[in-house]
């Protein structure tokens, strides 16, 4: 099964590249920008990654994040996930970046796209790999500081399709970015949003409802309303869903307890994502392969996954079609 889930071409829909920052790249950027982290081995910055739920994992997030300096540092980070991306199988990936991550430290929006944006047209160029970028407002922070960034982005619109919603998800509802949401739209940006992961079912309709967006990241709650299950399988509106971060911050005890095939099972446009891979124990590869032992996947299951993906992608849909029908062949 593991070499059948190695043919399998897969999109990637859900991935913070600050997530992908692995151990050693940290020691490495450490070195070359000058910059104190607080771990001495690599094997120390590991055991740090035992979270027991998201705040505990965005403290070492954001410390991590301070390595990250300079044009080629994104460029760097980027191409290192790309890297893992063709290992994968992963033909096509639409990453999440923080701006305000690094604009709060003094960073330029500009550094940080242009790192970012030109790993990934190397990687399409040299890796055959298609990519698109999402810009993520860090919810925890004001709505007015989430205008600012968005204004930054404007000058940016050629290489960034869509805005989305991150960070601390609990007492921070999508309604608090309404306004922000509706300018983006008019902007001609597409919207998505981190909800229902430790937030509530309610978290998802405001998401909807509220911000337009086009895929709910996470939203694997959504099975405690019927009503929103309804709308979800009608709509064919795609949850981006995240098994091995789940466990790792403890929204699910353990893999088998995961809800993934549930939603599958109620017809829901579920798939497998890896978010915050250097963090969270694997990239997408490993998410499908540990998927489908604990939750007895079988084939089908994992066809169906994958063709999720690519339905759910904002490729163009000869595009699409042309991935599912090498996967319908498979």
């Amino acid at each position: 099964m593991i070499e059948f889930i190695k043919s399998l071409p897969k999109a990637e829909l859900h991935l913070h590249i600050e997530g992908s920052l692995e151990p050693e790249l940290m020691f490495e950027l450490a070195k070359r920008n000058n910059v104190e982290i607080p771990f001495s081995s690599v094997e120390e910055v590991k055991k740090a990654y035992n979270f027991h739920n998201l705040q505990s994992f965005l403290d070492i997030y954001f410390q991590g994040a301070n390595v990250l300096i300079h044009e080629q540092d994104f460029y760097d980070l980027t191409m290192a996930y790309l890297l893992k991306c063709k290992e994968d199988n992963v033909v096509h990936t639409e990453i999440f970046f923080d701006p305000q991550t690094h604009t709060d430290r003094g960073i330029s929006f500009d550094t940080v796209i242009n790192g970012i944006h030109r790993a990934l047209k190397d990687g399409e160029k040299d890796l055959g790999i298609s990519s698109k970028i999402i810009m993520c407002f860090l919810r925890h922070l004001s709505e007015e500081e989430a205008f600012k960034t968005l204004e930054m982005s404007l000058a940016h619109k050629d290489k960034i399709i869509g805005v989305g919603l991150d960070s601390s998800e609990v007492g921070h509802p999508p309604s608090k970015f309404e306004r922000v949401f509706k300018k983006a739209l008019e902007e001609g940006f597409l919207t998505v949003a981190h909800a229902g992961e430790e937030g509530p079912a309610e978290y998802i309709w405001e998401a909807l409802d509220l911000l337009g967006v086009t895929r709910v990241d996470h939203g694997v709650r959504s099975l405690e309303d019927e009503k929103l299950v309804k709308r979800l399988k009608e709509e064919q509106i795609p949850l981006t869903v995240c098994p091995l971060s789940n466990i790792k911050l403890c929204v699910f005890d353990k893999l088998s307890d995961h809800n993934l095939k549930s939603l599958l099972d109620n017809g829901l446009m579920a798939m497998i994502n890896s978010d915050d891979p250097s963090y969270f124990g694997g990239y997408l590869g490993e998410n499908f392969i540990q998927c489908q032992k604990e939750l007895d996947l079988g084939k089908d299951d994992l066809k169906k996954l994958a063709i999720n993906s690519f339905k759910s992608s904002f490729l163009e849909e000869a595009e699409k079609d042309k991935w599912i029908n090498k996967i319908n062949n498979l």
